[in-house]
């Protein structure tokens, strides 16, 4: 998802964030461990590697990657990864996002500390570990290095697990993610926020069709602007579109993508970005 960033920082956050969390992932994001063995391993350089500049941003008193495209006095949009970590996908998603509309800076931070899952299992046991506090931290750094390097507004947008972590900082144009009760209450939103979900996902509570429309419901108290959108025939993870996204999907029982779907998501979202970040 994918938000407008109104001054984003720890502070801010902590506003929203409940003290006692972030020490686990909340519990709708296990997944059974019984779809591990019929998913292959994907081990894949992304075609946009070589578009990336691997910056490092320090925080705290601890230091993480990142990962950079675009014009260096664009828009900023930070980027957050699914559950796997920064693999193939979420770099196909930065370069599309930079290439938007008047074009965009996009930096994707590597909230896993260098780490990708493989395969099911090891997506589960990376996402069970992260430190969730930390990685608020992390995404309020990518905002300020943003905006410190040459972007006078800065947007966030994630997917999946990263998609409920957009939503949890005050940001928002989301991806079939929203954060659970302990995690963020989206109705103390402070920044525009669009959502997108598929009509057939079915993680319940987090990203299925009751989840969206429970989220649109606590963005209607927040007073700002919202757009939530449900696409008919379509699954979680939609906007994956690379050959070796589209084959994982399907070992995980997806229904097949929409291109149509996807091209209106991407638009829905470009306008969006440029509404509010221009």
């Amino acid at each position: 998802m994918l938000g407008a960033a109104r001054g984003i920082t720890s502070s801010s956050s902590s506003r929203i964030f409940s003290r006692n969390i972030l020490s686990k992932p909340p519990s709708f994001f296990t997944i059974s461990r019984a779809l591990a063995p019929s998913i292959p391993r994907f081990s894949v350089r992304s075609m946009a590697d070589s578009a990336f500049k691997k910056v490092q941003i320090q925080r705290d008193d601890t230091a993480f990657d990142a990962y950079v495209v675009g014009k260096e006095d664009a828009p900023g949009i930070v980027v957050l990864q699914e559950w796997w970590g920064v693999d193939f996908e979420i770099k196909n998603h930065a370069l599309k996002i930079s290439q938007l509309g008047p074009g965009f800076k996009a930096l994707i931070p590597d909230l896993y500390r260098g780490k990708v899952g493989l395969d099911v299992a090891e997506a589960q046991h990376l996402m069970d570990g992260l430190d969730w506090q930390g990685a608020v931290k992390d995404i309020c750094a990518s905002v300020d290095w943003l905006k410190a390097n040459g972007s006078k507004k800065v947007g966030v947008t994630g997917f999946c697990m990263g998609g409920a972590l957009s939503i949890a900082i005050d940001a928002v144009a989301a991806f079939y993610g929203v954060p659970s009760p302990e995690l963020a209450d989206p109705a103390q939103a402070k920044a525009p926020v669009q959502a997108h979900f598929g009509e057939l996902d079915n993680f319940v509570g987090f990203s299925d069709v009751t989840a969206a429309k429970a989220l649109e419901e606590k963005l209607k108290e927040s007073k700002t602007p919202y757009e939530v959108h449900i696409y008919p025939g379509n699954a979680h993870a939609f906007m994956n579109r690379s050959p070796d996204g589209i084959k994982r999907r399907k070992g995980m029982g997806m229904a097949d993508e929409d291109e149509a779907a996807v091209r209106l998501a991407w638009s829905r979202f470009e306008s969006w970005m440029a509404r509010f970040l221009s």
